[in-house]
């Protein structure tokens, strides 16, 4: 990995390559020395003594930075005379070649010539090898240079290594079966001539165009024999797809290189990351507190160190497009308080300049219903994710904004945007307290969400990457907005998985999830990340500073594609007129499930200590595909160089979607810590004989370890079809078999036209099942010469007449009655009937209250004596009022029982119409029962008639043949006219007694079908 440097540490005048390229050497105080060897001297003072400014060594400083992994790194430091040498572009084509991750075990052998053997098997086999070669073989003993050329130091090897195999097995092998035959033809002689002359070392053997065991050894370590295609290294998918259809490739936390909580932060993981492929990067923004008020990155509350977001920034910059020109996605965690996010916007306009994408593109506008734009429209941009304001929002701060810069105010941000809410600082906030039990500081964590009160600066800074808190499928699909997206922890993620699986494949066909890991991780560990790719989740983000199982099969999964970060989605899960259940357990419709079979032969160079190895071989895929810790080889003891394990296959019998599927080849060590591991997806996976060559934890390739193995993969067969697919793919094999079998019939005397078409042994047990479950009839013990299964039959009728009955004639329950019309009308007219009577003595109550009140105020004011008159005036109207009220009363009465009446008879004459519909259509639908169970007992009839046919026939066979070999073993017959009349007679009598016993078959089913028909 490189990146470029401002300011010097060490000077070196050249670094040319070796000519394979696989070192890069220099010289130094006149010495030539290695990458393996360098330090990290302090002489700047040397520059300064010899005349020279560090400002001088601008442009004309690199560093290398070289590890396992991304988190040990070394670093060593190179100066070139002036600015004007163009190295580093050389530099990076070798050292960001992702070939040079999959080169060949010969080119391995070739980097590593100069490797010396300890004790493998025993010592005692290291030196008869190098004795039978003519080379020195004493334990003090020193080889010459000049003596040991690569051809003999491969010789060595083979001798350690032997490759014991035959050539026409490995030839049958070598290729995919599922192949085209066209598109990708057999090798003819023409090939294979040119393989004997591009591997064969023997001239002899080339001119008699003949290969040696060597030559084909050679052959099978050559890249022609990778063990995948190498094809899928490059970049070979579409691009042109929105920017949901792809994985990409994402990373958790990226600045930390340890624990999550007191953790180490480091500008330098971000370089690594996006070196390595990364395309979605995250940074945790607060508040600095320093003098400069620069804001940070770190992981907020937990003791972890912090470093600049500038800093972070510049490195992003200098490393986003080195390894991949797709599009970098930055995921902003903001908890900065406004002041301090205009910097931050800042830093981003003018450190990523025009890489930045501050405005959506030309027809990719940020609208419901539009679709994202792809990668090859992004190419070499930067996108932001950070939650953003409404647009009517952004747009009038944005204004008042400008207006207060344009004015020149210094503390712009806080007069135009005030202070924030106690939550907005209390989010900003990093606390300093501390404490030594770390166990106290985890339990007492809890997370800060980002703030919610953006600048408006950077708000407009978002466009394609807007997330937003994630409601419900319904609601997402409802708004139709592609640009938003949600994150979900990895707890949420499943939890939706197990409810809603269906639903959040369709939500990623449309718009971006991000996956991140649950805060219980501390240790950076990392969940499985398969399970949300089978979902179609694009950003699962996993901890790269922690090289496990996980980030093992991440890496190798996005080693594909050039390396570039994204991978296209399965058509299936991209196509919105697509169904797919991540957790199918059959095969998905227009995909064809596969077989995958892998043979362990050997291991190569495992290991030079006197340990015992094994072999497992995992599957991960779909949750039916997956398979884990079931296949492993034997151990083998005391041999890390060249252990034997040929084992038996280990079949992955069906696989149903190869696209999604990876395998993992793993070596571990008699104390079961990790020797090696290769992942590789079935998607580019090749058949045949291969070394696969092992990488370490962190997915760095291993020198020389190897696995030697056949891997064979097939299209996946269900029980039973075997033998059709073989017929199926060689007819003429098949044919002349069976035509060799009629011949042998016809020699025991049964003619071709004897002989009924069935089907093979195979497809009838395969589909003796569907066959009783489709046969469901009623028939009498004499129809059948099974009673049982008669009897059988007529259960199987009657539940499968049930569930037509069920299904012809719904179920209706009270509450759908309830819901009808007729009732509803009832209910309605009894609620108006009620209201109004209800509403009219209501009112003459209040008339009758209001007279009577009139009255006890006159008493009040004027005395009892004086309102005689108005008393007796008040009783009048009161009296007025009733008989008014009664009259009311019974019109209302009267006329509710009218209508009341006229409803009950309309309803009457309805019920009456339903009823007679009703009859008509249980007439038909008793109709179609009755047709449907008279076509299954036809059905079975049928059947048993062709069984009983088929029985018939055999025993006819039988007899003719019995017969035919009784009179052929007749001593008595004495010669051969005789013998000839003897079958003539025969056969004539059997052909008499056979037509008539088809005869009284054919009877026999002519009447049951009658009877069937009769009794419907």
């Amino acid at each position: 990995q490189m990146k470029p440097l401002i300011g010097s540490r060490i000077e070196m005048l050249l670094s040319p390559l070796d000519e394979f390229g696989f070192f890069i050497t220099w010289k130094s105080d006149g010495k030539v020395q290695s990458l393996n060897h360098i330090c990290d001297p302090k002489i700047l003072s040397s520059f300064e003594a010899a005349g020279k400014k560090e400002e001088e060594l601008e442009g004309c400083v690199i560093c290398v930075c070289s590890g396992t992994d991304l988190v040990n790194l070394s670093f060593m430091y190179m100066v070139a005379d002036s600015p004007d040498t163009k190295w580093t572009e050389g530099l990076r084509s070798v050292i960001h070649n992702f070939r040079a991750n999959n080169v060949c075990p010969m080119t391995c052998l070739k980097k590593h010539i100069t490797r010396t053997f300890a004790s493998g098997k025993t010592e005692k086999g290291i030196f008869q090898a190098l004795k039978e070669l003519g080379l020195p073989s004493g334990k003090n003993d020193e080889i010459e240079h000049t003596a040991f050329p690569f051809d003999i130091f491969y010789a060595l090897t083979q001798k350690i290594c032997p490759h014991d195999l035959l050539c026409h097995c490995v030839l049958q092998n070598q290729r995919d079966p599922r192949l085209n035959e066209i598109l990708f033809p057999f090798y003819d002689p023409k090939r294979a001539m040119q393989i004997i002359e591009k591997y064969e070392r023997d001239p002899d053997l080339k001119k008699k165009g003949r290969m040696s065991s060597d030559g084909f050894c050679r052959y099978l370590m050559s890249d022609e024999n990778a063990p995948v295609f190498l094809d899928c290294l490059e970049l070979y998918q579409d691009m042109e797809q929105p920017l949901a259809h792809y994985f990409i490739a994402s990373s958790h936390n990226t600045y930390l290189n340890g624990r999550q909580f007191g953790g180490k932060s480091s500008v330098e993981m971000y370089r690594q990351v996006l070196l390595s492929g990364c395309r979605c990067v995250e940074l945790d923004c607060w508040d600095g507190k320093g003098e400069d008020q620069e804001p940070i990155i770190t992981h907020g509350k937990a003791m972890c160190t912090d470093i600049l977001f500038k800093d972070v920034i510049s490195a992003i910059r200098e490393t986003a497009f080195v390894t991949s020109e797709y599009p970098v996605i930055l995921s902003f965690e903001n908890h900065c308080s406004k002041p301090q996010q205009y910097k931050m916007a800042r830093y981003c306009e003018e450190i990523f300049g025009e890489y930045l994408l501050r405005h959506p593109l030309e027809g990719f506008p940020v609208e419901a219903g539009r679709p994202l734009p792809s990668p090859n429209d992004l190419k070499r941009k930067i996108l932001i994710k950070n939650k953003r304001l409404k647009p009517e929002v952004e747009q009038k701060q944005l204004e008042s904004f400008k207006k207060h810069m344009e004015a020149g105010e210094t503390n712009t941000p806080a007069i135009l945007l005030g202070a924030e809410t106690e939550e907005d600082v209390e989010n900003g906030e990093c606390t300093g307290e501390t404490t030594d039990d770390e166990e106290a500081l985890i339990a007492s964590y809890t997370y800060v969400g980002a703030t919610t009160n953006i600048h408006p600066y950077l708000s407009a800074m978002v466009n394609y990457a807007q997330p937003v808190k994630f409601q419900s499928f319904d609601v997402a699909e409802e708004r139709n907005i592609h640009h938003n997206m949600s994150s979900f922890n990895e707890s949420v993620g499943l939890g939706y998985l197990k409810t809603n699986a269906i639903e959040f494949v369709n939500y990623n066909k449309r718009q971006m999830s991000r996956i991140y890991p649950k805060g219980g991780r501390v240790d950076s560990s990392n969940y499985m990340p398969q399970i949300f790719w089978n979902a179609g989740c694009q950003m699962v983000s996993l901890n790269y500073q922690t090289p496990d199982l996980a980030m093992q099969l991440n890496q190798g999964k996005y080693e594909y594609n050039g390396s570039c970060g994204y991978l296209l989605k399965p058509d299936f899960m991209r196509r919105s007129d697509r169904m797919f259940d991540p957790f199918s357990e059959t095969p998905v419709d227009g995909v064809i499930a596969a077989t995958c079979s892998v043979q362990v032969f050997s291991g190569q160079f495992l290991s030079d200590k006197k340990i015992g190895t094994y072999v497992e071989v995992d599957m991960y895929g779909l949750p039916t595909d997956t398979i884990r810790k079931e296949f492993r080889t034997r151990m083998v003891m005391n041999n890390g160089l060249n252990p034997a394990y040929n084992e038996e296959p280990f079949v992955f019998r069906k696989v149903i979607l190869p696209d999604l599927a990876v395998l993992r080849i793993a070596v571990y060590d008699d104390n079961n810590k990790l020797i090696g591991q290769r992942i590789l997806p079935l998607e580019g996976l090749q058949a045949g004989y291969r070394h696969i060559s092992l990488r370490n934890e962190g997915n760095k390739p291993l020198s020389l370890p190897t696995v030697f193995c056949n891997i064979v993969l097939k299209t996946y067969v269900p029980e039973g079809f075997g033998a059709i697919v073989d017929a199926l793919s060689d007819p003429k094999k098949f044919l002349s078999i069976a035509e060799k079998r009629a011949d042998q019939m016809r020699a025991l005397g049964i003619e071709t036209s004897d002989i009924a078409d069935v089907p093979n042994e195979s497809s009838k047990n395969d589909k003796k099942g569907k066959v009783n479950a489709n046969v469901k009839t009623n028939v009498t013990p004499q129809t059948s010469s099974d009673p049982a299964q008669s009897s059988k039959s007529a259960q199987n009728n009657t539940t499968e007449t049930k569930k037509d009955t069920n299904t012809l004639v719904p179920h209706v329950n009270i509450d759908d009655l309830k819901q009808m019309k007729v009732r509803l009308d009832c209910t309605i007219m009894q609620k108006s009937h009620c209201s109004q009577v209800d509403k009219m003595i209501a009112l003459h109550d209040k008339e009758k209250q209001t007279q009577e009140k009139l009255l006890e105020k006159a008493i009040k004011k004027r005395g009892e004596n004086n309102c005689l008159e108005l008393k007796k005036e008040t009783e009048s109207k009161v009296e007025n009022l009733t008989t008014d009220h009664k009259a009311k009363v019974k019109d209302i009465t009267a006329q509710h029982t009218k209508e009341w009446s006229e409803m009950i008879n309309s309803h009457s004459s309805i019920e009456q119409d339903m009823k007679d519909i009703h009859v008509v259509q249980q007439c038909e639908n008793l109709k179609k029962l009755l047709s449907g169970v008279q076509e299954q007992q036809t059905l079975s009839l049928k059947l048993i008639h062709e069984r009983q046919s088929k029985e018939m026939r055999a025993n006819q066979a039988k007899t003719s043949m019995e017969n035919s070999k009784a009179i052929s073993q007749d001593k008595t017959i004495k010669n051969k006219a005789e013998r000839e009349r003897r079958v003539r007679e025969l056969n004539s009598s059997n052909t008499k007694k056979f037509l008539e016993e088809r005869k009284r078959v054919g009877v026999l089913s002519s009447t049951n079908s009658n009877a069937v028909t009769l009794s419907r």
